[in-house]
């Protein structure tokens, strides 16, 4: 999914932010445009908050943001993104203005996202499938399956279309394999992810991870992400994981991460971002710290100020808390691609100490040559 030139962009884009923190520029920018849903998932409880929306002045003010450019992806998402009363307009408008854009559903209106995605065609569709018709029973709490798979084969050969698949305590490494199975039957993406508590998906937020030594680590997180290990893949399902595209090393890496071995800078948080739908501005979508909100400062402002620099290059340094696809995936870019360039001693003279395994010698080769 990813070209020489996404590489490429993103290189200098990591060098710009890290040089230049005061005038970092965005190449992930989620917003959260809604609460409103109709879908019950166990995993995620915005359906349980108050109903409310960003409108579409208020995202256009975002977008005017210096630290978004053209070259930003910029994904909507809620709750359930269709179900915004401005929905269709603030298509039109990233239709006409930023055609980099990405929408995320559920697909429980299918009719309403065929209609909207034919009519203002978004640059990729994300659509969440956790398993078998029971299992999507059992996990979202409404019977979805068939609306998502009437999408999937409407929209496929009209626009790129990714299959979400969520590993969670309700679904197992079985899901997994028949969604994999499913996106090949209709030659999509699938892209993996893997259940963690985030402050925004549960209605009461959780309390901040504990800290040792004020650095939050992967023991801490683990209390909260400790219902499954990758080692335990069958042979089949690794076969079939293997074969789609930047999801084997993000889910065989999280038994590391989980037990402590595994240890990279958070640098994500310094190119990626996420907006919710009452204006806050998180660091990440793991911490409960918020660097502002965007009906009181501007996005430059809450993203680019002096106070949110420290937080980000404290956190950057320090955190290793959490193993969410949004942020980690693009670490493990990032850290595999350095290794392709440089040995892994030079890198730490720039970048510090990190380690994929429990010996700290180990490469990203090395580790997936042996696995």
């Amino acid at each position: 999914m990813y070209t020489i030139y996404d590489y490429a962009y993103n290189g200098l884009l990591y060098l710009n932010n890290t040089m230049r923190p005061r005038l970092k520029r965005l190449s992930q920018l989620m917003i959260y445009t809604t609460t409103a849903c109709q879908s019950r998932c166990k995993h995620c409880n915005i359906w349980q908050k108050p109903v409310e929306h960003l409108s579409l002045e208020d995202i256009r003010r975002i977008m005017q943001s210096r630290c978004v450019t053209k070259r930003t992806t910029v994904g909507l998402e809620g709750g359930e993104f269709i179900l915004h009363p401005q929905a269709a307009e603030i298509m039109a408008w990233f239709h006409e203005h930023n055609p980099n854009y990405t929408l995320l559903s559920n697909c429980l209106a299918p009719r309403r996202v065929i209609d909207l995605v034919r009519r203002y065609l978004p640059h990729h569709l994300y659509i969440s499938l956790d398993g078998d018709r029971e299992t999507y029973q059992r996990m979202r709490g409404c019977n979805g399956y068939d609306r998502v798979i009437q999408v999937v084969e409407a929209l496929k050969d009209e626009v790129p279309l990714s299959l979400m698949f969520c590993l969670s305590p309700w679904n197992d490494f079985d899901d997994m394999a028949f969604v994999i199975d499913i996106a090949k039957k209709y030659n999509v993406d699938i892209r993996i992810g893997i259940y963690g508590t985030m402050a925004y998906m549960v209605a009461s937020p959780p309390a901040p991870l504990q800290k040792e030594r004020g650095v939050v680590t992967s023991q801490a997180a683990s209390q909260r992400q400790n219902y499954i290990f990758p080692s335990t893949l069958g042979e089949g399902v690794r076969v079939r994981l293997r074969s789609t595209s930047e999801n084997y090393d993000f889910v065989a890496l999280y038994d590391q991460w989980l037990n402590g071995h595994l240890r990279l800078r958070c640098q994500s948080i310094m190119s990626s971002l996420v907006i919710h739908s009452n204006g806050d501005v998180p660091l990440c979508q793991n911490l409960n710290v918020v660097l502002g909100n965007i009906h009181h400062q501007s996005l430059d402002e809450i993203f680019n100020g002096s106070q949110s620099c420290q937080t980000q290059c404290h956190y950057s340094k320090n955190c290793n808390g959490c193993w969410i696809n949004f942020h980690r995936k693009y670490d493990v870019i990032l850290m595999r691609n350095f290794e392709r360039l440089l040995p892994k001693w030079l890198i730490e003279k720039f970048y510090g100490p990190y380690q994929w395994t429990k010996d700290s010698r180990t490469t990203y080769h090395q580790y997936f040559q042996n696995l």
